[in-house]
C-alpha cells in the first residue's frame, strides 16, 4: 500500500480508502459483513475510512464504530452531514443548528470522541460560507473534529469557501470529495486545477463508476451488479450516454488486457495516477470485492497506458454528463433562472 500526504495537513493517509456506504440495508451487508471488510482492509494497510451519516440512515456509522473498536488511533476516520436525516425540514443542510446537533448523533454512532475528517457532503445554496465555517471552526476548536473538507462542490464553490475562510479569519476546507473515473473525467478541467491550487486533500469516489469499471459489466452480458438494479436507468443502453460507456469499456478492457491487468487495476491505477488525486475511495459489498480492488494497490500504469485511455475518453471529458453531481442549481429547476 503506497501512501500520501492528505493536503497540507500533514496526515499520511493510504491511496485506497475504505468507503462504507455498502454497510448497512444500501448493501444488504451485516455486522460480521462489515467487521470483515473493515478487518482485511486495515489488514492491507488501509488506513482511510469514509462514512456519512445519512448511508443507511446511521446504520453504516453504527457498523464503522463497532468495527474499528480498540483500533480508533490506528484509522483516519471520515464522515459527512447534509443530507435529510428524517422528515424534520431543519434535519438536513449545513447550518450551524444541524450541524452541531448531527455532529453529536455521528459521534454516538460511531462510539467515538472525535473524527479526523468531518465533510459537508453537498454545497448548500440555502446556506452562506460564513455560517457553515464558522460552525465547523467551532467544532474543531472544541476537538470534536480534526479537520473539515467538502464534497462534490463546484469548482467555483471551493474557491468562495477559501475565500470565505480567508476574510472571515475562520478555518478552511482542507480536503474535497469529488467523483472521478475514467469514464467521468469532468473534474480534470475545472475542480482538480482548483484542488491543486488551494492545496486540497482529494478524495475521490465512483473510482469505477458505479461498476461499470468492475469488469462485471460487458457488451451482451446481462447486467446483474447491485447498482444495476437500483438505478436501471443509468445502465440501460439504449440511452446514449449508456451507449458510449459500453463502448469505452469494452475498449478498456483490450488496453487493460495488453498491459496485463484486470479493469479494476486500471481503473483505480488510473485516478490515483493524477497528481491532485490523494486517494480513491473504493466501496466494496464483500470481502471477495474488497480483495479485488486491492490487487490495484501498488498499480502503476506506464505513460503508454495513460496515453490509450486519453484517446477512449478523452481528458476533462464526462461520458455522462447528465449524472454529475455538482450541477448548478438553477440548471436543474427552471424557477431559479426565471424572473
Amino acid at each position: 500500500m503506497k501512501f500520501r500526504t492528505l493536503g497540507r495537513t500533514g496526515v499520511q493517509v493510504s491511496t485506497l480508502a475504505l468507503g462504507a456506504m455498502n454497510f448497512g440495508a444500501i448493501g444488504r451487508t451485516t455486522q460480521d459483513d462489515a467487521t470483515a471488510i473493515v478487518d482485511a482492509a486495515l489488514d492491507a494497510g488501509i488506513n482511510v475510512i469514509d462514512t456519512a451519516d445519512m448511508y443507511s440512515q446511521g446504520e453504516s456509522e453504527e457498523m464503522v464504530g463497532k468495527a474499528i473498536a480498540g483500533r480508533r488511533d490506528d484509522v483516519v476516520l471520515a464522515t459527512k452531514v447534509f443530507n435529510p436525516m428524517g422528515d424534520e425540514r431543519n434535519h438536513r443542510g449545513s447550518s450551524r443548528r444541524w450541524i452541531v446537533a448531527e455532529l453529536e448523533n455521528s459521534l454516538r454512532r460511531l462510539a467515538v470522541d472525535h473524527v479526523d475528517l468531518y465533510q459537508i457532503h453537498r454545497w448548500d445554496p440555502n446556506t452562506s460560507d460564513e455560517e457553515t465555517l464558522s460552525a465547523l471552526t467551532d467544532m474543531q476548536r472544541a476537538g470534536k473534529i480534526r479537520y473539515f473538507g467538502s464534497s462534490t462542490y463546484p469548482a467555483h464553490r471551493i474557491v468562495e469557501g477559501q475565500w470565505a475562510a480567508r476574510g472571515h479569519h475562520l478555518g478552511r476546507y482542507v480536503t474535497e470529495q469529488p467523483p472521478y473515473s475514467i469514464l467521468q473525467r469532468g473534474i480534470e478541467s475545472h475542480v482538480l486545477p482548483v484542488t491543486e491550487q488551494y492545496g486540497l486533500g482529494v478524495l475521490v469516489w465512483s473510482p469505477l463508476a458505479s461498476g461499470w469499471l468492475s469488469g462485471a459489466i460487458r457488451e451482451g452480458r446481462e447486467m446483474t451488479t447491485s447498482r444495476s438494479g437500483l438505478m436501471p436507468q443509468r445502465f440501460d443502453t439504449a440511452i446514449a450516454s449508456n451507449r458510449a460507456k459500453m463502448d469505452a469499456v469494452e475498449k478498456l478492457v483490450a488496453v487493460a488486457e495488453g498491459a496485463g491487468l484486470t479493469l479494476i487495476q486500471l481503473a483505480l491505477g488510473f485516478v490515483t495516477a493524477h497528481p491532485g488525486v490523494t486517494s480513491a475511495i473504493i466501496g466494496p459489498r464483500t470481502v471477495d470485492h474488497l480483495h479485488s480492488q486491492l490487487a490495484a494497490a501498488d498499480t502503476v500504469l506506464s505513460a503508454d497506458v495513460l496515453d490509450a485511455i486519453d484517446e477512449i475518453v478523452a481528458p476533462g471529458l464526462d461520458l455522462a454528463p447528465d449524472e454529475k453531481f455538482d450541477t448548478p442549481p438553477s440548471l436543474l429547476d427552471s424557477t431559479l433562472r426565471r424572473r
